[in-house]
């Protein structure tokens, strides 16, 4: 099973970046969201 983990790391890295960028922007936008009904 690490392997496999490995492969698909090997495999997809260029987009992994990107991915966790766009997971760290989504949870920025939740966390924005979240905290306007607070400030209102």
């Amino acid at each position: 099973m690490l392997n496999e983990i490995k492969a698909v790391i090997t495999r997809s890295g260029d987009t992994l970046l990107e991915d966790a960028l766009g997971v760290t922007a989504l949870f920025a936008v939740l966390v924005a969201g979240l905290s306007l009904p607070g400030l209102i």
